[in-house]
């Protein structure tokens, strides 16, 4: 899908009301047994992935006082499912900093990217420690990109549709990030939007198993950002 064809979709998703879409969205009408297949999916999966998770960790404990000083985790307030606030984790890669300093509309702050921090984004293994989110239900593999709550607050206001995308569980992909990639402005987190309405209208199994192969590709491809 084109980045102009999604610019086009969400300016033409006049979205306010979360209830609202919620109750007529296609994606609403999803079945009991996919809801519950893919929470399955999503439990199997992550606990499939705690060793790996652990055995990074131990890993990194061991790099990071040479290649990435600081934390272990970076641990950051996220906008959920229902614009509910949640502590997202992710492995650290950045420099140390105790408040975000980027503006909503401002690019990545690549300077701070440490070496070992830029392997872990290119290969996504960053990530990996969502998977305790997915466990605790704030949550899915699969889902809309959770945002920075503070970013999150602005798109609510300028950005149609952004309310909307909230009434399913965030996701640690999504196919926002498998087909129109990292946005880093106002106008991109409007194309993300139009993805993510997309996927919420039309989440069928082919559409997740769509999202979780590209995933896989860009994981083995290191192509992260």
């Amino acid at each position: 899908m084109k980045h102009q064809n999604l610019e086009g979709l969400v300016l033409s998703t006049e979205v306010g009301n979360l209830a609202e879409f919620e109750e007529t969205s296609p994606g609403h009408q999803v079945s009991f047994h996919f809801r519950l297949a893919k929470r399955m999916f999503d439990i199997f999966i992550s606990l499939l992935l705690l060793p790996l998770f652990f055995a990074v960790a131990v890993v990194l404990l061991i790099l990071n006082p040479m290649f990435n000083k600081g934390g272990l985790f970076f641990v950051q307030k996220r906008m959920g499912r229902g614009t509910l606030p949640f502590d997202a984790y992710k492995f650290r890669s950045m420099i140390d900093r105790p408040e975000v300093e980027r503006g909503a509309n401002d690019p990545i702050e690549t300077d701070r990217i440490t070496r070992l921090g830029h392997y872990l984004r290119k290969s996504r293994i960053d990530e990996l420690p969502q998977i305790i989110n997915v466990l605790n239900g704030d949550m899915s593999l699969i889902g809309p990109r959770p945002d920075y709550y503070a970013h999150a607050e602005e798109y609510l206001t300028h950005i149609p549709g952004y309310r909307a995308r909230h009434a399913v569980r965030p996701g640690i992909s999504g196919y926002a990030q498998t087909e129109v990639g990292y946005v880093d402005n106002m106008d991109a987190v409007a194309a993300k939007v139009a993805a993510d309405l997309y996927y919420i209208r039309n989440r069928r199994l082919k559409l997740e198993a769509w999202i979780f192969w590209r995933t896989l590709v860009t994981v083995v491809g290191h192509k992260g950002s």
